[in-house]
């Protein structure tokens, strides 16, 4: 018998094998579809509502798994990880994104000092990790959204051109004066870390986790368009800039998710490291206009509004995703969804189901 949850629980349940239910870290909605993505996997799951059994006020469950390697050429093979850390819908595409980060080996506690003391010194490169891409959704003909390699409208699903070493993207950031010298520094030592993604036709906002340079916390912003096969970037503007930098006061927190609502911008925020510290989730009123208006190469923002804490555990229940729920599942209370990595005790029920937040919407 399900254990009655409050009223604001969002129940998930996972299908027996998945990989992403113990590490989510991004979400977005097609109608009554969750789509959901974790950084320990190379797939994206859609989950279906379905009615509530003990007192949540939202289920979603009879999951599907959609494999990027069956939609997308990878750089690295099939079951490396690609270490999703945003994913956000627009234009009938699912986006996501990789941390493109590295990852530095952790001391366990059944090795010896010295043997520990090696793994520290271990950085590696998962091959799938530098993915930037587009997926296409389309509705099956049960109604049924789908992610597809090719649409039947001429639609298809692209990839960020490089390999398993670097990308566009990161060639572009090599030679960085702020962040060149972070891209040698693995994502949980204040390193390079993408993990926030928000779409705005062709311009593309990613979220660092880290660096945080000096308290400031950074958005990058780059376009792209479909040319041969894969995405390439293109100049924002008329001078040819390729990269936009926006250093954000968000007390000294690393972009954990990016949604916009309408033209408001929200950055779920918590520690760069590997800390039990403070998750909040900030505003930034009005952003869109702004930043499409915007032509200044390095810009520093510092009018942005702390919307809510939320809560944290001992080594879990780390707030990871965030999206804006349909009006049609909320009853037409404007409503965030909030979902976590590294869910405890509370948060889980049985081997694959765990549970999310409902929070009403400024």
């Amino acid at each position: 018998m399900p254990k009655q949850r409050l009223a604001n629980a969002v129940r998930l349940e996972f299908e027996p094998g998945a990989l992403v239910h113990s590490n989510l870290s991004g979400a977005a909605f097609t109608e009554q579809w969750l789509w959901v993505a974790g950084d320990e996997a190379c797939s994206v799951e859609r989950l279906q509502r379905l009615e509530p059994v003990a007192g949540e006020v939202l289920r979603f469950g009879k999951g599907r798994s959609f494999t990027l390697a069956d939609l997308l050429d990878l750089p690295g093979a099939a079951d490396d990880e690609a270490d999703l850390e945003g994913i956000a819908l627009a234009d009938g595409y699912l986006w996501m994104v990789g941390s493109h980060g590295l990852k530095r080996k952790n001391a366990k506690p059944d090795r010896s000092d010295a043997d520990n003391a090696k793994r520290l010194t271990k950085l590696k490169l998962d091959s799938n990790r530098r993915l930037l891409a587009c997926v296409p959704v389309e509705f099956d003909p049960q109604g049924v959204p789908c992610l597809v390699r090719s649409a039947e409208d001429g639609r298809e699903a692209l990839r960020l051109k490089g390999d398993a070493e670097d990308n566009l993207l990161t060639e572009l950031l090599a030679d960085d004066p702020h962040f060149g010298p972070f891209m040698a520094i693995p994502g949980k030592d204040n390193g390079f870390d993408i993990e926030g993604l928000a779409v705005d036709g062709n311009r593309l906002l990613l979220g660092l986790r880290g660096p945080v340079l000096r308290g400031w916390t950074a958005l990058l912003e780059i376009a792209v368009e479909a040319h041969g096969g894969h995405l390439r970037l293109v100049a924002l503007d008329e001078d040819g800039t390729l990269l936009r930098k926006h250093f954000l006061q968000l007390g000294g927190l690393g972009v954990r998710d990016l949604h916009f609502c309408g033209d408001d911008l929200y950055l779920l925020a918590g520690p760069t490291m590997v800390l039990d510290g403070e998750i909040r989730l900030f505003k930034w009123p009005g952003a869109r206009p702004p930043l499409a208006a915007n032509r200044e190469p390095v810009r520093f923002e510092d009018n942005l509004v702390d919307a809510v804490q939320l809560p944290h555990g001992d080594g879990c229940n780390r707030a990871e995703a965030i999206c804006n729920l349909p009006l049609a599942l909320s009853g037409g209370t404007p409503s965030w969804l909030v979902l976590y990595d590294a869910p405890g005790p509370d948060r889980t029920e049985a081997e694959y189901t765990v549970f999310g937040d409902l929070l009403q919407r400024d």
